[in-house]
C-alpha cells in the first residue's frame, strides 16, 4: 500500500501536475510528471475512468499502479509528482506491462 505521504489527494494538486507536468505516453498509461524539490518525497495520483472497464477491473488496474509506484518509492525515487491516467488497454495488461509503464514514466528524473 502507498503511504499517505506519497499520495496526491487534492483536486488542485492533480490539476497542477496534469497541466504543468511533462506528458509521457506508454502502452497502457498516460503519465504526467512534474519535478519538485530534489529532496521532496515522491507523490503519485491515479485516474482510472469507466472506459477501463467494470469497477472490479478498474480497482485491479489502480492497485497494480499503486504497487508499481510503491516499488519506485522503495527504490529511492525523489523529487517528482506523478499522475497516471490508465488507458482502456490497461484493463487487459499484465503486471509486468503496467510496471514497465510506471518505470518508464518516471525514468531517471527522480533517481537519487
Amino acid at each position: 500500500m502507498l503511504a499517505p505521504a506519497h499520495r496526491i489527494t487534492s483536486a488542485d494538486d492533480y490539476r497542477s501536475v496534469v497541466r504543468r507536468g511533462a506528458k509521457r505516453v506508454g502502452a497502457h498509461t498516460v503519465s504526467y510528471v512534474r519535478r519538485t524539490p530534489a529532496d521532496a518525497q515522491p507523490r503519485f495520483g491515479f485516474i482510472v475512468s469507466k472506459k477501463v472497464g467494470s469497477a472490479v477491473r478498474r480497482n485491479l488496474v489502480r492497485r497494480r499502479l499503486k504497487a508499481a509506484s510503491r516499488e519506485l518509492v522503495d527504490a529511492g525515487v525523489l523529487g517528482v509528482d506523478v499522475v497516471f491516467r490508465a488507458l482502456p488497454s490497461a484493463a487487459d495488461a499484465d503486471w509486468p506491462a503496467l510496471r514497465g509503464d510506471v518505470a518508464v514514466a518516471v525514468g531517471e528524473t527522480g533517481r537519487r
